[in-house]
Formats: C-alpha cells, structure tokens, sequence
C-alpha cells in the first residue's frame, strides 16, 4: 500500500512539474510571437541554427514551428532533420524533471549532433520540398493573440474580479508553494520528490529547488497573463490536452518498470543485450507519439541503462512533433526519420563501443 501511495505521489508530482514547464515554454512561444522566421530564407546556417535550437525547446512547439516554416518553403531539409534530431518531444520535460543534468549533458550533445546532420544533409539533398500548409489538420502552435505585456492596470483589473480558473490555479500554485516550502521529510526534506523505487535523489535540495522556481514562474504567468492565454492556451492546450495523457504514461511505466526491477534481474538482461535494447530503442523512435520512450528515461534513471541508448532514444524520438510533416507528405517523414534512426544508431552504437 504504501509502495503504491509512493508511485501515485511521484507520478502526480512529475506531472505538475512537466506542466509547468509546458506552461512556461507556451507563455515563452506566444510572447515572442513573429521572431521565427524573419531572414531565414537567405541563409542556410540561420536556418540550421534556428531548427536545431527550436528543437531543443522542451515539447512538441519548436518541432510543430520548424514544420510550418518547411512547408511554407522558409527553411531547407537540412534544417528540418536538425530540428527533429534536437527534439525529444515531451519526454524532455521528464528528463529535465527526473534527471535534469543528464538532460542538461544530452541537449548539449544533441544539439551539437543536429548543427553537424543538418549540414551534411543540406550538403548531399539541397532541394527543398513545397507542399501545403498543415494547419488544417494539426494546430501549429504560432501566436497570433495579442498578450498584454505588464499593463499593471488590468493585471490589478483581472486580480480583483477574477475568472474561476485564474482562482483555482492561483490557489493550486500557492498551495503547492506552501506545501513545498513547508513540508518535512526527513531524508530527503521533500516530501513531494521522494520516489524510493528508484535511485535518482543525488541532488534532492537541487531538484527540489528547481521545482519551486518553476511554480514561482508559472504562478507568475497565472497572475498577470490576460483570460485568453488561460482560457485557449493554458487550459485548452497544456492541461485539457496533455494532463490525464502525461499522468496515465508516467503512472503506467512507474508501475511497469517497478515490476520488472522487483521480478526480473533487470540490469543484467540489458547489460547482456545492449546492442538488442539500442535497436529497440531506435525502432520506438519511431512511433510519432510522446510516451512510450518514456520507458527508457525511467530505466536510465534507475540505473539500469547505459547512457548512450537514453542519448539514442532522444535523437530519434521526436514526440508529436512530426505528425503535421506525416500529415502533409509520408515521403519527407520516412526521410527525416530514417536520417534520424541512422543518427542513433550510429551515435548510440559508438558510445556502447566505448562503455558509455
């Protein structure tokens, strides 16, 4: 019982902690709306550069942004398969909520992975494909909303009379703050972040942290961003869309790999078959969906996974991020897919060859 109370705990923190971080990299994409595609055309590195740092951006948005811009003849393959390469879709937030500095070192590396394939493909394949828009089947995330940007008055306006929903999350986040800040563990001194099924608490004050900046900043954007942001974005598109989807993976795959760690000799299985386990993870790479590589987060996590096959899974997985490409032309998913699982494959291949 209390192991099952554990997992439902962890499982509905990192859940918060990846909405927050979705909240925040919403807030982030619409305040910054129109910056994407301005002088990309002209320039092949901007456009590699621009797709392998929109990928990097935790989620589905710089992925479903890179997408657009391809469609609409702004940026080249080359940059398209470097977006896709730095993507690690949703299982992003994970890893910066469950192993945040091997998410950090991975990044880094894929992101330099993505620079290096953009090239090269740009280099050998120079056509650029034009084909129609997808937004009539997906909804790419561009902003096209106006946000009011501090205008303190209606900050106060919206304070004093405020919507049901702002109430409900400012008392959600503030709850959530106290609790946090206030609540006693005593091995940890967090309560919320205590997962004893699995080994990933070097750093709990670290993490622990890290979880109420990313309250502090999310209660932030509640207060003072207008009732459409809330209404559309917050509530239509990060919670209504990705809540009970991201808390169902994460449950399931805690309990999965609780089972196998407990019943079968776990480390010993994937130490026997690495090079197995790698093709497997490059194979669910490429399933256009984000949960399922989620699994190998988990495994890492607990220890039971070598560095290179979590480094493999997250240059080939790109979450949803490449359905509006699927949607609009096959041909150009199985190209950038199969540009990706080789990626993997190679790179994942040569860090087991040297014992990462």
């Amino acid at each position: 019982m209390e192991q099952s109370l554990s997992i439902l705990n962890q499982a509905f923190t990192i859940t918060l902690f990846v909405l927050a971080m979705m909240l925040i990299i919403e807030y982030l994409n619409v305040f910054t709306r129109g910056m994407w595609s301005q002088g990309l055309k002209k320039s092949t590195w901007k456009q590699i550069l621009t797709g392998s740092l929109l990928g990097i951006l935790p989620g589905c948005l710089g992925a479903y942004t890179a997408v657009s811009l391809y469609v609409h003849n702004v940026i080249g393959v080359g940059a398209l398969v470097a977006t896709m390469i730095a993507t690690s879709g949703d299982e992003a937030f994970f890893m910066f909520s469950i192993i945040p500095e091997a998410a950090i070192l991975i990044h880094v590396i894929i992101f330099a992975i993505a620079i290096i394939t953009g090239f090269i493909v740009q280099f050998f394949y120079k056509k650029k494909v034009v084909v129609s828009c997808p937004d009539k089947q997906f909804e790419i995330h561009q902003a096209t909303i106006e946000m009011d940007r501090f205008d303190f008055k209606k900050i106060w306006y919206q304070l004093k009379t405020p919507t049901l929903l702002r109430s409900l999350l400012i008392v959600f986040l503030v709850g959530v703050l106290l609790f946090v800040l206030f609540s006693h563990d005593e091995a940890h001194g967090n309560i919320l972040l205590s997962m004893p099924a699995m080994d990933i608490h070097e750093h709990p004050e670290w993490i622990k942290y890290t979880f109420i900046a990313v309250s502090v900043i999310s209660l932030f954007i509640v207060i003072t961003v207008n009732n459409h942001f809330l209404s559309d974005h917050l509530w239509s598109h990060v919670l209504k869309k990705h809540f009970l989807r991201i808390f169902l993976w994460t449950l399931g795959t805690m309990i999965l790999l609780f089972f196998l760690t407990n019943y079968l000799d776990l480390e010993n299985l994937i130490r026997d078959n690495l090079f197995l386990v790698l093709l497997a993870a490059v194979l669910i790479g490429i399933i256009p969906e984000s949960g399922p590589h989620l699994i190998f987060i988990m495994l890492y996590a607990s220890g039971n996974l070598p560095f290179s096959i979590l480094l493999a899974s997250s240059i080939v997985q790109d979450g949803h991020g490449s359905l509006p490409l699927l949607a609009e032309t096959r041909k150009g998913f199985v190209v950038v897919k199969l540009i990706n699982m080789a990626a993997g494959f190679i790179v994942g291949g040569l860090g087991l060859l040297m014992g990462v």
